[in-house]
């Protein structure tokens, strides 16, 4: 119990310390200055949920259940929490409804419902998160990333609502200047105005955009039902508070480029080590292996209109935007992103905004080829990196001594 808590607290202190050491950036302090009434409580956060963590290793549940029973408890939570979120999009639906008098009945019950699912859900959250915690680190330790059979830091995560990030650019490149954690129940009036208000007033591109999960200590993960897509975000969440004892981490936010190095090598990580654990103790949920149906005839298939891409789409205007505020063409380039984004909007994905904000936060993640990344390089060394390493813990024991791209491209001139 006391070694447990040692860990926790020096864990807790690693991102903590990398942020200090930082030079603080004026545009960060620009922004601060109209967030400071909003932005989200870490410390608050990392208290509470670092106590219900060490109640529940005190207890330490999972060892009393046999394994498949464990996986059966988590299958039962993935429920749950799918019964939650239909019943909220029913409640959305109901209180949309042009004659609420109506529904009014409806809206109570569903609201009960709501509170007693809930409840259950608090009541569960724990024993299902300590089994996927447990199994992630027996996953840990088979591919290396362990001592004396304990990943360091241990294994701790928390599905919870997240903070918002508001998001800054400059107008005339694309580069995430600016990240600043939001309370959670900002409603969307206030983050327009607030992205309003510090556009006009520093003149550069905002956003506000949802967050899948966050590297404190516990990681915060956004509560979801689908199993692959938590999995996955925790152990990429767990590879920051991993990288945030080693220099790539430590450099996190020092360029661009070192972000999406740490971002790129992150999302691999969490779907290698992911897909691992699925196929160990949830194998109905692993992609299927069944061979592809055959093509269809030529002739039906040029009946059909050609399916929309959404990355490679996305790609395409991230190619043309750069090169558009590479000329200097600043305004041609937020008139093609929003004549984009309504292209977008009409296929089905209805983008509230398209601009230089967007592609700086969503951008360094590059581990696929396509997407918003554009043609940066980064993404594409760190995938090659990969590829050319024996396992995944050789790639990251790479990954995590380099503190600039350069170092990157050395390391690549040198892989078999």
């Amino acid at each position: 119990m006391r070694r447990l808590l040692s860990l926790l607290l020096l864990a807790a202190c690693a991102p903590a310390l990398s942020r200090a050491s930082l030079p603080l950036h004026d545009t960060q302090e620009q922004v601060r200055a109209f967030t400071r009434p909003l932005e989200f409580d870490y410390v608050r956060w990392t208290l509470r949920t670092a106590a219900e963590k060490l109640q529940a290793a005190t207890l330490g549940l999972p060892r009393y259940l046999p394994t498949e029973e464990q996986s059966q408890r988590v299958r039962q939570f993935m429920a749950l929490v799918a019964q939650i979120q239909l019943q909220e999009a029913q409640l959305s639906a109901l209180h949309a409804d042009p004659q609420p008098a109506r529904v009014a009945g409806q809206i109570e019950a569903t609201n009960a419902q709501l509170e007693q699912l809930n409840a259950q859900r608090r009541a569960e959250a724990p024993l299902a998160e300590s089994i996927l915690q447990v199994q992630m680190s027996t996953i840990l330790a088979e591919q290396g990333f362990a001592l004396g059979g304990q990943p360091i830091p241990p294994m701790l995560y928390h599905s919870t609502p997240l903070p918002w990030a508001l998001i800054v650019s400059p107008r005339d490149a694309i580069r995430q200047e600016a990240n600043i954690s939001l309370e959670t129940e900002l409603s969307l009036e206030q983050q327009i105005a607030l992205e309003e208000q510090v556009a006009a007033t520093l003149d550069v591109a905002t956003l506000v955009v949802p967050v899948g999960g966050i590297g404190t200590y516990p990681t915060m993960v956004a509560q979801t039902s689908a199993l692959n897509w938590l999995c996955e975000v925790v152990a990429h969440e767990w590879l920051h508070n991993y990288l945030a004892w080693h220099p790539l981490g430590w450099q996190y936010a020092q360029a661009p480029e070192l972000t999406t190095m740490n971002e790129t090598t992150a999302n691999l990580f969490g779907k290698e080590i992911g897909a691992l654990l699925i196929a160990r103790y949830y194998p109905e949920y692993a992609p299927s292996s069944a061979p592809a149906p055959s093509p269809r005839p030529a002739r039906a298939a040029t009946m059909e209109p050609p399916r929309f891409d959404f990355r490679q789409e996305m790609h395409t205007t991230r190619l043309r935007v750069d090169a558009l505020l590479a000329a200097g063409q600043v305004a041609a380039a937020e008139n093609y992103m929003e004549a984009r984004r309504l292209i977008f909007w009409e296929n089905g994905y209805p983008l509230r905004k398209l601009n230089q904000a967007y592609f700086a936060f969503y951008g360094s993640y590059a581990d696929t080829p396509t997407g918003p990344a554009g043609e940066d390089p980064v993404g594409a060394a760190v995938r090659q990196l990969r590829a050319a390493s024996p396992s995944l813990l050789a790639f990251v024991h790479t990954m995590q001594s380099l503190t600039s791209f350069a170092q990157l491209q050395a390391q690549l001139s040198q892989a078999p």
